[in-house]
């Protein structure tokens, strides 16, 4: 993740979209990886915010890297905030077929990056 936040310094595309996709999926370790302080300041369109399960600081570090990135903020947010709606395949176990909200999958207490549907798959 840090590598990932070095590519995105230097206006790396790729490395600002999955570090700001990563961030709003709270992968582990992103969002402490991918805060930025200065992005505070950033300018937010009205009701930009609503709807989102992010936090409010989270998110604008998120549009600080999507701006980063050469996106435009509420477009890619409306991409993540469908893909975050949807659910996905997030169990590492391989041959799992559980879809779900990558917040309902646990993350394994030891390596604190893999993630499980539950006890079984872990």
């Amino acid at each position: 993740m840090q590598w990932r936040r070095t590519a995105a310094e230097t206006g790396h595309a790729g490395a600002c979209d999955q570090l700001a996709g990563r961030m709003y999926g709270d992968e582990p370790y992103a969002r402490e990886v991918g805060h930025v302080e200065e992005a505070a300041g950033v300018a937010t369109p009205a009701g930009f915010m609503e709807g989102h399960d992010v936090p409010p600081g989270i998110l604008i570090s998120v549009v600080h890297w999507l701006r980063k990135g050469g996106h435009h903020p509420v477009d890619e947010l409306d991409v993540l905030y469908r893909e975050a709606l949807e659910g996905g395949m997030y169990c590492v176990n391989d041959g799992c077929q559980v879809k779900g909200l990558l917040k309902d999958f646990k993350v394994c207490p030891q390596c604190k990056t893999a993630r499980y549907c539950g006890d079984a798959c872990q």
